[in-house]
């Protein structure tokens, strides 16, 4: 059984609105949320793509590892209380600074690639 399902792609950029936009006439949808440091573009299926500003921005080098690839996922769960003990069984931390109990907690995987458990 799965602890939650696949929420979001957030992608780290200089400028959410831009980049959204960039992707919105790519992959058509809408944008549904901005507010200058996050913006969400809804795909017409319903899934998720959203932007996260910054500062400082250094963009990835292919296929260079100097700059890798500035990505994670969001993982929707029902209960962040129920599913945080679950993830960290599997291996994951919970990072210092994560806000408690808001909707969404902030966990690095095995290999130390960021992830979020999100509730709506």
């Amino acid at each position: 059984m799965a602890i939650g399902e696949l929420y979001d792609v957030v992608i780290d950029c200089p400028d959410p609105d831009v980049l959204a936009g960039f992707y919105r006439q790519v992959l058509g949808g809408e944008i549904t949320d901005s507010d200058g440091e996050w913006t969400t573009l809804t795909l017409p299926n319903g899934r998720r793509l959203s932007f996260q500003r910054v500062d400082d921005y250094s963009p990835p080098q292919w296929p260079g590892q100097e700059h890798p690839q500035q990505i994670h996922l969001d993982v929707l769960v029902t209960d962040l209380d129920a599913a945080e003990p679950l993830v960290l069984e599997l291996g994951a931390t919970l990072l210092k600074g994560s806000p408690q109990p808001v909707g969404f907690r902030v966990y690095t995987d095995p290999a130390g690639h960021p992830f979020c458990l999100v509730t709506n």
